[in-house]
């Protein structure tokens, strides 16, 4: 029974310790960039497990130096309700279930719902994978990055760590590698573009897009118009203007 208990306490202590943990980590990354992801660590290591070149392009920058037609292309594209919900798109989850009813049926592979808020989390602070643990894991640091984070810091930290290409994550080093400009400069089609690779960045290519990617950056471009265009941004209080102007 006394070891029953000690170990008790030990798991308590180190569950407290855990938490207290997560809050800083949480809180350090609201103010400083982000400096690598596992899954930047992951594909460097199998690159170089297979003799190949594990170089990461990866540029971090801020969100007043990114076009804000990045912003707009990836909520249009990944999570339309980002700016209303708390991390979780219940309306979304329910669709899916649905859908991914019918899509077992036919032998479909099953879509995910994640919002943009869980995909920071899960990329951030995780690793990938489908597990019952990781999912739960994935739950708790959204709503710490929710709570505080908030939005615009949650969609800068998403377009700077988002797999955008063969070892090239965020939207800076994407821009550099395939249009050799800054993000700031993207255009409304170029940032539509990136967005329409992000379901699968290693299949998909913004530098040689196959046709899937041109019809799907004509839809973004439509839903990005249907939104509102960059007032929708402005409406949500997204928008952040240029410190040099």
């Amino acid at each position: 029974m006394l070891i029953v208990r000690y170990l008790l306490s030990v798991l308590l202590r180190l569950g407290a310790v855990l938490v207290v943990f997560s809050w800083l980590w949480v809180i350090v990354l609201k103010f400083l960039p982000v400096p690598f992801t596992f899954t930047m660590l992951e594909r460097s290591l199998k690159a170089l497990s297979e003799g190949k070149d594990g170089t990461i392009y990866y540029e971090w920058r801020a969100l007043h130096e990114i076009s804000p037609y990045a912003q707009l292309a990836v909520i249009s594209s990944e999570d339309q309700n980002f700016p209303k919900h708390l991390g979780f798109d219940w309306q979304a989850i329910q669709t899916v279930i649905e859908e991914n009813k019918w899509r077992k049926k036919q032998g479909l592979p099953i879509r995910g719902a994640s919002t943009i808020s869980q995909q920071v989390a899960k990329n951030v602070f995780l690793w990938q994978g489908r597990s019952y643990f990781r999912k739960g894991l994935e739950a708790y640091f959204t709503i710490l990055i929710e709570l505080i984070w908030g939005k615009k810091r949650i969609i800068e930290v998403y377009l700077n760590i988002a797999e955008m290409g063969k070892h090239t994550f965020g939207i800076q080093a994407a821009s550099r590698r395939f249009w050799a400009k800054n993000a700031k400069q993207l255009t409304q089609a170029e940032c539509a573009i990136l967005a329409a690779v992000l379901p699968n960045p290693v299949v998909y290519s913004a530098k040689n897009p196959n046709q899937y990617v041109w019809i799907r950056q004509q839809q973004i471009l439509y839903q990005m118009q249907l939104l509102g265009g960059l007032n929708y941004l402005q409406k949500f209080n997204l928008c952040i203007k240029d410190k040099h102007n």
